[in-house]
Formats: structure tokens, C-alpha cells, sequence
């Protein structure tokens, strides 16, 4: 009934840029926190960032002064805008969102993931 769908991944050089999108769509009532997390390639996932419904917004250390999570709460749409990425910042990103669906209730609902590449 909720699905979360992800877009912008894709393979950039060192210092470059790329902006995330993640899409909530189905029987939602209410979008509550919704955030960013990352898995590398034989590591565990790690929190990204978050942004809660009234916008306020945290991040990794990892990624302070690079990273920038917003949303567009009339599109229930995520974004996640990366500058000055790094080979380090290379992994599978995922979106995640608390909701609220019709009838089913509180969910706390994951995207498919999407791939972000950072290599010369």
C-alpha cells in the first residue's frame, strides 16, 4: 500500500554532485520523519540523514557541510543533494519514511535502494 521509489543514483567523479529523490506514493495518511541511510560494500548500513515533517534536519558527521536533506511535503518526495562527494561516500543509498497508511497504520516503510558511485 506504500511504496517508497528512489531516482538520481548513478556513477560521478570525486568533487562532483548528485541529487536523490525518493518518492512516497500509496495509502498515506501522514508522512511523519523521513531520512537517508547507506550501506557500503561489506559494511554495515549507517544513518545519512534525517528531516522531520517541519523540516528539521540532522546529519552524519561524515557528511556535515556536503550533504543536504529537504523535502516537498505536497509531492511526499525526499531529496538528498550531495556535493564534493567523496570515493569514501560510494554505496547503496536508501530513503525511509514513518508513516502513517490508511487502515494498515503506523509503518516505517524503505525504499529499493539506488546506487551512488563516486570514482574517477
Amino acid at each position: 500500500q506504500v511504496q517508497l521509489v528512489e531516482s538520481g543514483g548513478g556513477l560521478v567523479q570525486p568533487g562532483g554532485s548528485l541529487r536523490l529523490s525518493c518518492v512516497a506514493s500509496g495509502s498515506i495518511f501522514t508522512i511523519n520523519d523521513m531520512g537517508w541511510h547507506r550501506q557500503a560494500p561489506g559494511k554495515q548500513r549507517e544513518l545519512v540523514a534525517t528531516i522531520t515533517s517541519d523540516g528539521r534536519t540532522n546529519y552524519a558527521d561524515s557528511v556535515k557541510g556536503r550533504f543536504t536533506i529537504s523535502r516537498d511535503n505536497a509531492k511526499n518526495t525526499v531529496y538528498l543533494q550531495m556535493n564534493n562527494l567523496k570515493p569514501e561516500d560510494t554505496a547503496v543509498y536508501y530513503c525511509n519514511a514513518d508513516v502513517y497508511a490508511v487502515v494498515i497504520g503506523r509503518l516505517h516503510q524503505w525504499g529499493q535502494g539506488t546506487q551512488v558511485t563516486v570514482s574517477s
